[in-house]
Order: C-alpha cells, then sequence, then structure tokens
C-alpha cells in the first residue's frame, strides 16, 4: 500500500481516553446519534438540540443567524449560546456533550459582512510563503472566535490538476510538493501549534483538511465528478497536503463530494477507513459535505448506514427532514445494520475532538475572551497581513519596455469594471455562497483596487481619472485597466475550456481602443485560474494577474508604483503555481507532463527590471462553436458554458442573471435546492403581462445534427402553482425569429405531482428545418440557436427547473414525461 504512516504533533492522551470510555458508557444509542448528525441553522431550534441531542451544526455559504445579511458578531454569539445552552440543560437527565459549530471560512471568515478576506488560496501560493500562510490561519481563527464559533471547514489541500475545475482557485498548486508546505502551516495557524499551550485555546478553532480525497483529479475538471488516478498517484499527489495536515494536528477532515473510480467517497470504506484512519493514523473526526452522503449508490439523505459503515463519522445534513435521518440511523444501530463498535468508535472521535479542544471546560461562547467583540471583524492588524498577501501574489506576465513599476506622479487613467468591483476582487465564498448578489456595502473597511491606486497617485501629486468605459477628459501618460473573470464557486465555476469569455469581448476592445489612442495600458486581470487571454495579452503593455485580491484590494496599488522618491518598496515577486495555457484546450496541463508546453511555465513570475521578450503577436484565432456531440448540456445545477439565463418583462426589461436571483416586471427567477445548493432555478410569473425565462448564449449553436439523429430537448420541472394562461417552449434563433411549442396541458398535469423529466422531440417545433425568418447562409439553417430553452407566459406560473439538455436518439413520437 503506497500510503504513508504519518505521526502526529498531537499526542494520545490515555487520561483523554479515559474521559471518553466513562461518557460512552452513559450514552444512549439516540445521544450517540445525535453526535452524528450535524443540521443546518436555517432547519434546527435549541429545542432540536435538546430533544436529538445534536452534537454540531454548521451554516453555509450566506447562511447568517435570523437571516441578517448584516448581523453583527453579538448577533452570531447570542445564536451560539442558545444552541450552547440547549446542549448544556440537563433537566432530561442526558450526558452533558458540548455542541461545537462549523462554517466555511475558506479565505477569511466569508459569511460575515466587515470581515478580513484573504485573496484565494491560488494567489496565496504565488506568494511562495508559509509563514505568511500561518498567519492568515491565526487571522481567520481570531475573527471566527469573535463569532462564538469553534469549527472552520478549512484549509482546502486540493491538488487541482485541471483548470476547468471551479475550485481551481482554491487550490495552492498544481504542484503538491508546494500544497504539503502549505496544509501544515495553515493548520497550524488555525488550530496553534500542536504541542504547545495555543493548541486548541480560546484564540484557535478547529481545522479541517478537505475534501479527501482526489477533488482536485477529476475527469474533465467536473466538480463532484470522478477521479481514475491509480492509488500510488493519489497518495502522491491528491495526498500530499493531508500528511503535513495529520502531521501539524489537524482534528477534523471532510469526506469529498468527488468518486474514485466510479465509488463516491462518502461510502469509501477503504480510503475512509484503511487509508486514512488505520494507515495514516488520523484519530480525529471524518465529516461530510453538504447531503454528500446521499450520493451513494443505493442510499438517499435521509436512509445511509453505508457512509458511516464507510467511516464516516459526522452527517452533514442540512435537509429539512434531517430529523429522519436520526430516526433511520437510531434503528439502524439498534437492528446491527450499523456495528455497534462502529458507531462508538465515530462518537469517541467526536468526544476527542471536543476534549482536545477544551469544549467541555468552557463556558457559554458570550463569555469568552474573544466573543462579540465586533472590533476583531477586520481589524487594522488583521488586514495588514491580508494587503501583505495581495503584494505578495502579483503575477507579471508582460512588461514591455520595462513599463512597471509606475512613477505615480503621472496623469494615470483608471478604467474596467474590475477597478471598484468589491465583489469581482473577492470572488467566492464572499458574503454569499457564490459570491454574486453583493454591493460595496457588504464590504465595510474593504479597499478597492481603486482605492490603492487613488492613495499613490494622490499621495505623489500626480492626477487620476477613472472611468469603467475608458473615457476620459484628458489624455492620460497611462492607462490602467482592471479586468476579468466574476465571482464563482463549486459547481457554478466548471467551465469546458480556458477561453476567457468575460464581457463578450468587451475589455479586450477597451484594451485596443486605449492603445489604438497611443496611451501605454497597463491590464489587472482578476482571475481565479489561469486562462487563454492571448488577445489581451498582445493588447497590453504590461500584464498583472492579480488573482482575487479579497477585501485589501489597495495592496495591489503598492506594488506597480514606485515610491514618490522613485523607490520601489514593494517589488512584484510572485510566481505562477499553476500552468498558463498556449491555447483554451490544453487541458490538464501540469509541471512534469510528457507534453508540457505552456505558455507561461510553472514558477514563471517577471521581475521588474528583467527582460520581456514575450511580444504582441501571440495566436489569437480560435474557433470558439460548440463542436455536436451525442449530447449538449444547457443547465445542470447551473448554466453550462457558454449559456446564462436571462429574464425579460413585459415593458421588455431584459435582465442577465448573475447572482442567486433576478426579476423583472413580470417574472423573478431565484437560485434554489433541489439535491445540492442552489442546484435549480425557481421561476415565478406574476401574470403582469407577457414574461420570458431562457437560457441563452451570443454565440449560436450549430443543431443540425441533433435534428438529423432524432434529437429531444430534455428537461426536468417541478410546478408548484398551474399556468393561469398559454405556456410557450421556445427555440429562439435571433431578434423576431423563433419557433413556438404551447406546453400548457403537460404543466398544469405536472402540477403538485414532484419532479418530473419532459422529453421534447425537436421535430415537434413549428418550421424545423427553416431558418425562423433569419437570413443566413444553406449550410447555417437550423439550427444555429441562441436561445435553445424559453418559457413564455403571459399569466401567472411557478416552477423550477434544474436539468436541461438537447440529446440525440431521445425522441419518441410526443412529448413524454417521466419520473425523475
Amino acid at each position: 500500500m503506497p500510503w504513508p504512516k504519518v505521526t502526529s504533533v498531537v499526542k494520545p492522551d490515555a487520561n483523554l481516553e479515559k474521559r471518553i470510555d466513562d461518557l460512552l458508557a452513559q450514552m444512549s444509542v439516540a445521544e450517540k446519534v445525535g453526535q452524528m448528525i450535524q443540521p443546518e441553522i436555517k432547519q434546527v431550534t435549541p429545542q432540536d438540540i435538546k430533544d436529538y441531542h445534536i452534537g454540531s451544526v454548521l451554516n453555509g455559504g450566506g447562511s447568517v443567524p435570523d437571516n441578517n445579511r448584516y448581523a453583527k458578531a453579538a448577533d452570531w454569539v447570542a445564536l451560539a449560546d442558545r444552541f450552547f445552552e440547549a446542549a448544556a440543560d440537563g433537566s432530561d437527565g442526558k450526558v452533558y456533550i458540548p455542541i461545537m459549530w462549523g462554517t466555511d471560512a475558506v479565505h477569511g471568515v466569508g459569511n460575515v459582512v466587515g470581515a478580513t478576506l484573504f485573496p484565494h488560496n491560488i494567489a496565496l501560493g504565488a506568494t511562495d510563503n508559509p509563514e505568511l500562510i500561518r498567519q492568515i490561519g491565526e487571522v481567520t481563527a481570531r475573527e471566527i472566535a469573535a463569532i462564538g464559533i469553534d469549527w472552520d471547514f478549512s484549509p482546502t489541500v486540493a491538488v487541482a490538476r485541471d483548470d476547468r475545475w471551479g475550485r481551481t482557485y482554491e487550490s495552492y498548486a498544481e504542484d503538491p510538493e508546494l500544497v504539503r508546505a502549505y496544509a501544515g502551516k495553515m493548520v497550524e495557524g488555525l488550530q496553534g501549534a500542536g504541542d504547545t499551550s495555543d493548541f486548541l485555546n480560546q484564540t484557535h478553532v478547529i481545522a479541517t483538511a478537505k475534501h479527501f480525497i482526489g477533488d482536485g483529479g477529476t475527469i474533465n475538471g467536473i466538480d463532484r465528478g470522478d477521479c481514475i488516478d491509480d492509488e500510488q498517484t493519489l497518495c502522491d499527489i491528491h495526498g500530499a497536503g493531508y500528511i503535513s495536515a495529520i502531521e501539524a494536528g489537524v482534528q477534523s477532515v471532510m469526506a469529498s463530494f468527488n468518486s474514485w473510480h466510479g465509488e463516491k467517497l462518502h461510502g469509501h470504506q477503504h480510503l475512509l477507513t484503511t487509508v486514512l484512519k488505520d494507515t495514516m493514523g488520523f484519530d480525529g473526526l471524518v465529516v461530510g459535505d453538504w447531503n454528500g452522503h446521499g450520493f451513494i449508490e443505493g442510499a438517499s439523505v435521509l436512509d445511509c448506514p453505508h457512509a458511516i459503515n464507510a467511516g464516516l463519522d459526522i452527517f452533514m445534513v442540512p435537509d429539512p427532514d434531517w430529523k429522519t435521518l436520526f430516526t433511520n440511523t437510531v434503528e439502524q444501530i439498534n437492528s446491527g445494520v450499523i456495528p455497534m463498535a462502529r458507531a462508538d468508535d465515530a462518537v469517541r472521535r467526536i468526544l476527542r475532538v471536543k476534549l482536545r479542544a477544551g469544549l467541555f471546560e468552557r463556558d457559554k461562547p458570550s463569555c469568552r475572551p474573544l466573543a462579540g467583540r465586533d472590533e476583531l471583524i477586520g481589524a487594522p492588524e488583521h488586514r495588514a497581513v491580508a494587503r501583505q498577501a495581495v503584494r505578495e501574489s502579483l503575477v507579471l506576465l508582460k512588461n514591455k519596455n520595462n513599463l512597471l513599476p509606475l512613477s505615480p506622479s503621472q496623469r494615470v487613467l483608471v478604467a474596467g469594471d474590475g477597478a471598484e468591483n468589491l465583489s469581482k476582487q473577492a470572488g467566492g465564498w464572499s458574503v454569499t455562497w457564490q459570491g454574486t448578489g453583493t454591493s460595496r456595502r457588504d464590504f465595510p473597511g474593504a479597499s478597492s483596487v481603486l482605492d490603492g491606486i487613488r492613495d499613490a497617485v494622490g499621495a505623489a501629486g500626480g492626477e487620476l481619472e477613472f472611468s469603467e468605459d475608458g473615457s476620459y477628459q484628458q489624455k492620460p501618460d497611462v492607462a490602467i485597466v482592471v479586468w476579468g473573470e466574476a465571482p464563482y464557486a463549486e459547481m457554478q465555476g466548471d467551465v469546458q475550456n480556458l477561453l476567457y469569455k468575460e464581457s463578450a469581448g468587451r475589455d479586450w476592445a477597451l484594451l485596443q481602443r486605449l492603445r489604438a489612442e497611443g496611451i501605454p495600458v497597463v491590464s489587472l486581470f482578476i482571475t481565479g485560474r489561469p486562462l487563454w487571454v492571448n488577445r489581451e495579452l498582445n493588447a497590453s503593455d504590461a500584464f498583472v494577474v492579480i488573482w482575487q485580491p479579497g477585501s485589501e484590494g489597495a495592496g495591489v496599488g503598492d506594488v506597480i508604483f514606485t515610491a514618490a522618491d522613485g523607490s520601489v518598496p514593494h517589488p512584484i515577486k510572485g510566481k505562477l503555481t499553476f500552468s498558463w495555457p498556449r491555447d483554451p484546450d490544453q487541458v490538464p496541463l501540469n509541471l512534469g507532463d510528457a507534453d508540457y508546453e505552456p505558455l507561461f511555465a510553472y514558477g514563471y513570475g517577471l521581475r521588474y527590471g528583467e527582460v520581456d521578450t514575450l511580444g504582441d503577436d501571440l495566436p489569437e484565432a480560435y474557433d470558439a462553436r460548440f463542436e455536436a456531440s451525442d449530447a449538449m448540456p444547457i443547465f445542470n445545477r447551473r448554466p453550462i458554458e457558454p449559456f446564462g439565463i436571462v429574464l425579460e418583462g413585459c415593458r421588455n426589461d431584459r435582465v442577465t442573471m448573475t447572482g442567486n436571483s433576478a426579476q423583472t416586471t413580470s417574472i423573478s427567477v431565484t437560485a434554489v435546492d433541489r439535491e445540492v445548493q442552489e442546484d435549480a432555478r425557481r421561476a415565478v410569473w406574476n401574470g403582469a403581462g407577457e414574461g420570458l425565462v431562457a437560457l441563452t448564449t451570443r454565440d449560436r449553436q450549430v443543431m443540425v445534427d441533433y435534428l438529423e439523429n432524432n434529437g429531444a430537448l430534455l428537461f426536468d420541472v417541478k410546478v408548484d402553482r398551474a399556468p393561469s394562461a398559454a405556456v410557450i417552449l421556445r427555440l429562439g434563433c435571433g431578434p423576431n425569429s423563433n419557433s413556438d411549442l404551447e406546453i400548457t396541458d403537460t404543466l398544469t398535469n405536472l402540477t403538485g405531482q414532484g419532479w418530473a423529466r419532459v422529453t421534447v422531440p425537436l421535430r415537434l417545433f413549428p418550421d424545423v428545418g427553416s431558418d425562423f425568418g433569419l437570413v443566413l447562409p444553406p449550410e447555417e439553417f437550423f439550427y444555429r440557436i441562441l436561445e435553445p430553452f424559453t418559457l413564455v407566459t403571459s399569466g401567472e406560473l411557478d416552477l423550477r427547473f434544474s436539468y436541461v439538455e438537447v440529446k440525440k436518439a431521445a425522441a419518441g413520437e410526443g412529448i413524454e414525461v417521466s419520473a425523475c
């Protein structure tokens, strides 16, 4: 077996184990199962905590006390107190076991408005500074302790190997050695050094290494997909971070959503038990991910002995019906389906972590030394650490004629939609789960990239003009354009290739225009992964990857300017820890590959004064047209690239859905849960007039192969309120070029029936084989479609959809409905 035995700095304690024995001997099966169930704060009450002996709770991304996004530290602590007191209520004679609360603070305490948000892990990798990582862990722990929480679901120690994965930015590097160097340091920062009195004291929190294992190695970079690496590779690459995390004494490991050779990790006994616990020697607890146990074959979210038997110790179960899982698990232990020895081992591990963390001896959260101290949330000394991380993470890819660093005494134009955009610079896991739907108000105390530039220029007596579109009153000496990816998180961040697609070429056009006007151009690129930006590189004189810098965007200005006296107090130092693609389809691309030919290699990063030989003639041609395959995915948990969601109301008010909600005069659409977080969309028509929701793309998709091969449009739908007027299913080819098929009866019959799959043969759409009136060359007749799925009605209607695709050989005689 390739896996090593790992020695933790936290040593076994016979006295502690004796306490665990005594506690276990007093606990009923129900009390034990309560320790193994972790509901979400929206789905549990203090009375539930008492009645079901609940051992831990969590808050998901964007989940906050009383649904108040702007809750203060005291509000978080007050809820933590209520949970604590419910667990401590011994009026029914139960054994006292303290409760603990876990949260995803993956780059700072992202759920708390005003918290210090660090650059995401991909940026931290570029700093090559493990000691800085330890400091970031310490700061994060203090801010978590300030809101009365005990447990952080961090660090992510994934080794991302395919940058199409939407969580690439949560990985420090494609090189396992750097991940190994960082993981232990982050654990030490969060928990305190395991061989000192700092370990899990009241300024530190329980850390979690996640997601075990292979989440960064799935086929095609698909989130929650399948990793098929052999076991030696799984150990050498994806296991590296767990080795140093266990060495540093990490107390929790989170099971991954992904599979290994087709078997889900939440139910993988060999990896969870034989490898992690028995061979590597991990003696902490294994917690599940968001309903992840429900994806095990033969199991469900509310009935899953498979996961416990495989080695899971705590079900993370945000499902509102979690009490059913509790009841089922009690019955399964009593009947022997789950052996008592396995249940006792799970509870032993949970109690061991709680005892090591000193939770049995602690008073309620509001009485702890850091709890409720709002001044710690985004404290100046915390922000200083984050600003240092920004400065050290910037990577210089191009510097024609040594344009950078800039003199701040010049006339400077700042442009681009990222300059004053805190949401874009913070990225995912920032106030909301996906990082969308936020504004500057959600980042009090934070600084934008523009703020840092303005400070530098103002202090040196220069002149600054800001316009997002690049217009100006007086021609500048230099233009700084801040642009890049919009925020995203797991699932919704997956892409099909590494082509930079944001803004439909607007950023490229802006760069070109400014250079054509004779203005030197500096690009500051916001991104969570390497992307193919050859066009933008050619159109820039200097090009700096600033990643997603978090709340301290002003740190960028510290680096790109000289001081007023011409010195360079903060020279650029970042190095790529992910290889940069030569073309959009060059994935996977990793250091050590046999055919390794990136545009910029792992470890690349210019220093000021170094000769830049890149030039302005990188290849720019790329055919981004969708190639027909057996199926065209359109929506699966999220719109699949290149598709997005648009709404249109009765007043021609057209809105692109960029966050988790959008509305017009006639229709509103929100992200809702079907099986996992925000994997479906709810569309509600209010009857004010005609409204539509469409899955759309700016580049027409060729669909003739689907028509000629008995293709169909398939979608999963749940109708909660029957339509009050006719409903049209539309294929859209362009303005006033649509093919409409009425599906009113289908949706009416599905009302109240739960989820169903609707299959609509393409040949049923009127004018099939034509261009719907759009004048196109004959070879582009049917279909070059912009909107392959649109629902239109003028009445009232409430429905949800979660899966849409066009598929060959799927059509029957007519519209078919099946259970799903």
